[in-house]
């Protein structure tokens, strides 16, 4: 006896529930051609993951529950085949007002045969850490679900279904086994951050040996706002082994097949992804966080200054790879501080990428604000005051090309600059998408060297000129500046920033290990006093397990030092 399960490891988006609908009919009736039994959609699939407040909307609820009427109608005549679809489900109870809230949706999974709804499953363990908050719009479940499949010789094949976090604890796998599964599947939306990937096959597979059943890894892929789905559905033997892995940051029909051994043995036969550098998932993650919210939002393309610098070359590379040259266009705007190399490199780097590349110098802007506000800065120095303007007349002529064109601006800042300030408000900080927000300069640097070495997407090698990489960072916006006149060497920078914002590691912790006492208490410092920039700062893709996004929640106003 054999069958096959199929993921459709698609990219769907949120609130488009009719889109999102016709998708899985169109996955469930090829799936159907190939011979699946069970095609497995992922977390929320119906209406996107995360629709965040529009889940207390019941006019937005009332379309999930039509579209999956749609979808049972639409699939009716695919004899033989199940499909699991991942969608918020209303229950009981439940009370909204203007002094109390209190969830009233389950985050569920219906398992649809030929129309008719065999099982509803709910979500029982609700995720709220780091991005996650379905306990603002979700109540648990409580009860295993397990399903029949049909096999290819009549007999059915017992089916547990989970939903995510459900797979990281014990309970809901091991009562799903006792019910009887032969075969666990997992729908998920887990979003992407460096190493990921192995965390969940590695806790899957802790799932396998404690129940002793293969199991099926259903992702989402695409980009949603700050954060990414990477997809790498896999499925796993019943040791433990991986029998099968979708390939990671595009959409896939993935399917596996299973063939019964002996009494609860299957041999397992579904291709197999190979593992990837973590410089190539960091790049690929990029790249499609861009093109999703450049794409889904419907902007016409993408506007960045190019400075010369390491940041911003990196952010062009990406959005090239994301949109193609004719989708993106850049600004070189030098100031009375740019140094020579700065342009020559700039026009190099357009010219090897084939994007639209033009100049405007800020000299004249410049001097008319410096001439408007000198009787008012009387007996003064000049400071980081007139540093600040460059930057934000720069933002202000981007915005207009912005205004003018309906092509988004790209920031170049990276999270280094975002952790300690080092980025101007309505300046360098003025746009809609923060690219590298959540890439530490660091690893800036790693991956201008590793896209220089790759070219994923056909845009062309090398696009980085090796003096860009090579020469010390600048924002130039004084006389012979460098940014280690304000910043300690940025491996130094980045392993604090790492340890105390990403790792809520102490400053005495710290010191303890080695770090220089003044280094460790200006970073901290920095950290603590830039919050209320980070706050006005556009959103950016998510890379790391802590990002400054939806999982940074520290107030602005607080005397707390350590």
């Amino acid at each position: 006896m054999s069958f096959s399960v199929s993921v459709a490891q698609l990219n769907f988006v949120v609130g488009d529930m009719a889109g999102n609908a016709r998708r899985i009919v169109e996955a469930a009736t090829a799936a159907h051609a190939r011979g699946v039994r069970l095609l497995l959609t992922p977390e929320l699939a119906l209406c996107g993951y995360a629709a965040e407040d529009l889940y207390l909307r019941p006019a937005f609820v009332d379309a999930c529950d039509d579209a999956l009427k749609s979808v049972a109608a639409s699939t009716a005549q695919l004899k033989g085949l199940c499909i699991v679809v991942g969608h918020p489900a209303r229950t009981v109870g439940g009370a909204r007002g203007r002094s109390v809230a209190v969830a009233s949706l389950h985050n569920a999974a219906t398992v649809l045969c030929e129309g008719r709804v065999v099982a509803t499953y709910a979500k029982r363990e609700l995720p709220n850490y780091q991005v996650f908050d379905e306990r603002r719009y979700f109540v648990p479940g409580h009860a295993p679900c397990v399903f029949d499949v049909p096999g290819t010789d009549g007999q059915p094949v017992r089916v547990g279904l989970l939903i995510c976090e459900d797979a990281w604890f014990e309970a809901p796998a091991a009562e799903a086994r006792a019910a009887g599964a032969e075969l666990l599947t997992v729908i998920n939306a887990s979003p992407f951050h460096a190493g990921k990937g192995g965390e969940r096959e590695a806790t899957m597979r802790e799932r396998v040996r404690a129940t002793g059943l293969p199991l099926v890894y259903a992702h989402l892929v695409g980009g949603q706002d700050e954060i990414v789905f990477e997809g790498r559905s896999f499925v796993l033997d019943a040791a433990g082994e991986l029998a099968g892995r979708a390939r990671s940051f595009e959409e896939a029909e993935f399917d596996a097949r299973f063939e019964r051994a002996g009494p609860g043995a299957w041999r397992i036969h579904a291709a197999i992804d190979r593992e990837h550098s973590a410089e190539a998932d960091l790049w690929h993650a990029l790249v499609l966080g861009v093109r999703d919210y450049v794409g889904k939002n419907g902007f016409p393309g993408a506007i960045l200054g190019l400075s010369g610098g390491i940041d911003s070359a990196l952010v062009l590379a990406i959005a090239v790879d994301a949109l193609g040259k004719d989708k993106v266009r850049t600004m070189m705007m030098p100031s009375p501080y740019t140094a020579d190399i700065s342009w020559i490199d700039a026009r190099d780097m357009a010219a090897r990428l084939g994007v639209r590349y033009d100049e405007i110098a800020i000299a004249p802007e410049f001097e008319a604000f410096k001439a408007s506000l000198a009787p008012l800065f009387e007996g003064r120095a000049e400071d980081t005051t007139e540093e600040n303007l460059q930057a934000r007349i720069r933002g202000t002529l981007l915005m207009a090309l912005s205004n003018k064109f309906g092509s988004i601006v790209l920031t170049t800042g990276n999270k280094s600059e975002m952790a300690t300030g080092y980025c101007t408000l309505y300046g360098d900080m003025a746009g809609g998408f923060a690219v590298i927000k959540d890439v530490a300069k660091t690893t800036v640097f790693k991956l201008a060297r590793w896209r220089n070495a790759h070219d994923p997407y056909g845009t062309g090698g090398n696009p980085i000129p090796e003096r860009i990489i090579t020469r010390p960072p600048s924002a130039e916006l004084r006389p012979d500046q460098t940014d280690q006149d304000s910043l300690p060497e940025y491996a130094v920078l980045d392993a604090i920033i790492e340890r105390y914002m990403e790792n809520d590691q102490s400053p005495q912790t710290l010191v303890a290990d080695g770090f220089e006492r003044a280094d460790v208490e200006k970073v901290v410092r920095l950290i603590r006093i830039n919050e209320y920039k980070r706050r006005q700062a556009p959103v950016g893709i998510r890379v790391t397990h802590r990002s400054f996004g939806k999982d940074w929640r520290y107030p602005i106003t607080s005397k707390y030092r350590a």
